[in-house]
């Protein structure tokens, strides 16, 4: 029937999901090997594993839609790419902020599938290489085309050098472990330590980048606004940043709504540059209501009311006056974090299985 998706699209989406999922991992592994070549991981990954599921993707846009305009398709797949932006990574607060570099990866990822699917209705081949050199000038990060593939292509080098690196490292560590095989392996231990501190490092580097480039830790116009009055909107945003930052300690679902907008709204100005892009030039998008998603009241009304749990549990401490070595903040330590963490586990649970049954 029209507009019902085609027979066996839930299993496709089940399996893509599962997919993208991995290859986050696989390009986060990748990026921590080469940090210096974030963007250009990001790109080739993308087209080259996400490319054939775009084009699918399109297809079944299409199948769903056989009646629908251009302009119609279009919205479609901007819509439902935003979405997918969104809840790719909105909620890393509080103790789940250990998977911030995954959800910021998977979000960066989504915004480049989307892009992928624009190119594929506009009748391009989404795992076309140039697809890549494409991606990295429309975020910015190259001023055309050219350069963009000069420096995929050094990226490329240097993932292989990587690679060769690790295979000798393994072979070296399968030699034999007496004489001058021990002392070769307590080399290589020690050298492991110092790649283990340095890992963290360069996690935390790659995760305030890709934040930068989702858009998440800089105003909209941080780098466009020169002068003296760039340094209040700074000086706001980064308040905001770090208030947001401290209350989501303890009650995580703050980053929600927090989260969802700034995606929103890096996303919308991401699409807007790949509509015009593919399209031959600027395209009237569907008016935009609202600047998040229809579920974002239901998070910020989630968010506000997570609140009371903190404030509930301070209160019930102190009236109940339970103390630890003759103090009540070693309790209210160990509750908040506790409640902290409940709230996130069942957010997570929830999450899940609203996936799996929705």
């Amino acid at each position: 029937m029209p507009g019902l998706p085609p027979e066996g699209a839930d299993t496709d989406a089940d399996a893509e999901a599962l997919q993208e999922s991995a290859l986050t991992r696989s390009v986060l592994r990748a990026a921590a090997a080469n940090p210096q070549y974030l963007p250009e991981l990001l790109a080739s990954y993308a087209v080259r594993h996400m490319g054939p599921a775009a084009a699918r993707s399109v297809a079944r846009t299409r199948a769903a839609q056989p009646d629908a305009t251009m302009a119609e398709l279009r919205a479609a797949v901007l819509d439902r790419g935003k979405r997918r932006v969104v809840s790719q990574g909105a909620f890393v607060g509080g103790p789940m902020m250990i998977m911030a570099p995954f959800a910021f990866c998977a979000a960066l990822l989504s915004q480049a599938r989307t892009c992928l699917e624009l190119a594929a209705l506009e009748g391009q081949d989404p795992s076309s290489p140039v697809r890549s050199a494409e991606l990295l000038v429309l975020q910015g990060v190259y001023p055309d085309v050219d350069r963009a593939r000069a420096a995929l292509s050094a990226a490329s080098l240097a993932e292989q050098e990587k690679a060769k690196e690790r295979q000798a490292g393994k072979a070296a560590a399968r030699k034999g472990v007496t004489g001058r095989g021990a002392a070769r392996r307590d080399r290589v231990g020690a050298a492991r330590s110092v790649r283990d501190r340095r890992r963290v490092t360069v996690l935390w580097e790659l995760t305030m980048r890709m934040a930068r480039v989702l858009g998440l830790i800089a105003p909209q116009d941080e780098v466009t606004t020169r002068g003296p009055a760039r340094w209040p909107a700074a000086v706001a945003h980064y308040t905001v940043l770090g208030v947001v930052f401290l209350i989501a300690m303890v009650a995580p679902l703050v980053w929600v709504p927090y989260l969802g907008r700034s995606y929103s709204r890096s996303t919308d100005r991401f699409l807007d540059r790949a509509t015009a892009f593919y399209s031959g030039g600027p395209v009237a998008r569907p008016p935009r209501t609202t600047r998040v998603g229809p579920g974002m009241p239901a998070a910020t009304v989630r968010a506000l009311l997570s609140l009371l749990i903190p404030v509930g549990v301070i209160v019930a401490v102190v009236l109940a006056d339970l103390r630890l070595a003759d103090s009540l903040w070693p309790v209210l330590a160990a509750t908040l974090i506790t409640a902290s963490f409940g709230m996130a586990v069942a957010w997570q649970w929830r999450r899940r299985h609203k996936r799996r049954t929705g």
